[in-house]
């Protein structure tokens, strides 16, 4: 199992950040994932000083929303991100949800399903350097990007339920889930996700699970806690993190993430990949950044083909 991190563009500094994956790559993480969310940094602009400034890790977005961009428009990003990098990023996209899609942007979150496969008619082949034409029902996409030598990135869903991640089986590399614990990893995504693939002629291989959870390394279990309970509050009402919750068991956000010291993290994390998880995605969130390190410390000596609790 690959074990990589979330970084953050928290603190607005584009020199800072780099600084954050430059000392992310120094302690031997070989990709870090980055969040878009609403009112930060533009992620992909920032990524493309990351992936110039800074050699040797590969960098993904995690997610960036569709609903705001076009689809040529995208590739045209993502594209110019390969080529800066050497074929460096990896995209994952995902529809947000409807709190943001209707309530900040006005934008419908109606017909979700056919949205994204409309949205994936127009970039796949755009990505893959051929021309799309693609007339769909929420989105219309006709042309080609032209970037000669430019690496088509591996692209991932935010895809939790069983239609989006059929989806993701049979025209993706995969999913990148949150919220969402070992037993439904087991039960649900995974068997999903790669059943979509077998039916589409795929190779089970072919198709990725890539869990994010946060994770503190810590000997204040209840401290650790409750600033896990203050910080993914939001989580436990917005419906599609409410259900992998509520599948797994847990009443609380809190609850989904790996807290402990190094044996009883070892062990939750060794969970993930018994539950056939490809890569795990720690998120420290720990305020101590004695503890943020140490988290860190732990989760990386758990990548390879066996990891540290194994």
């Amino acid at each position: 199992m690959q074990v990589s991190v979330l970084g953050s563009l928290n603190d607005g500094s584009v020199d800072e950040f780099v600084q954050q994956i430059d000392q992310y790559r120094e302690e031997g993480f070989t990709r870090v994932w980055l969040p878009q969310t609403p009112h930060e940094l533009d992620l992909l602009t920032i990524l493309a000083v990351a992936l110039r400034e800074v050699d040797g890790i590969q960098l993904g977005s995690a997610v960036v929303q569709i609903q705001v961009q076009h689809p040529m428009l995208l590739a045209q990003r993502a594209l110019t991100l390969s080529t800066i990098s050497g074929g460096r990023f990896t995209l994952g996209i995902g529809l947000t949800h409807q709190a943001v899609t209707e309530g900040m942007w006005g934008i419908p979150y109606n017909k979700p399903v056919r949205r994204l496969n409309d949205y994936l008619d127009g970039l796949l082949p755009l990505l893959a350097g051929q021309e799309a034409d693609a007339v769909g029902e929420t989105v219309t996409t006709r042309g080609v990007v032209v970037i000669p030598n430019a690496p088509g990135p591996d692209v991932y869903i935010a895809a939790l339920g069983p239609q989006l991640l059929n989806i993701a089986g049979r025209r993706t590399t995969g999913t990148v889930t949150w919220m969402t614990g070992p037993k439904t990893l087991a039960d649900h995504v995974g068997p999903t996700l790669r059943e979509a693939a077998t039916k589409a002629g795929r190779s089970q291989d072919e198709v990725r699970v890539v869990a994010v959870l946060p994770v503190a390394v810590t000997d204040d279990v209840t401290a650790a806690r409750a600033q896990a309970a203050e910080q993914f509050a939001m989580y436990g009402y917005l419906p599609s993190y409410r259900v992998m919750l509520d599948r797994e068991g847990y009443p609380d956000p809190e609850d989904a993430a790996l807290i402990g010291d190094e044996a009883t993290v070892s062990g939750r994390i060794d969970e993930l990949r018994v539950a056939g998880v490809d890569e795990f995605v720690g998120i420290p969130f720990d305020a101590s950044p004695d503890n943020r390190a140490r988290t860190r410390a732990l989760i990386r000596r758990h990548d390879g083909p066996f990891g540290a609790g194994a």
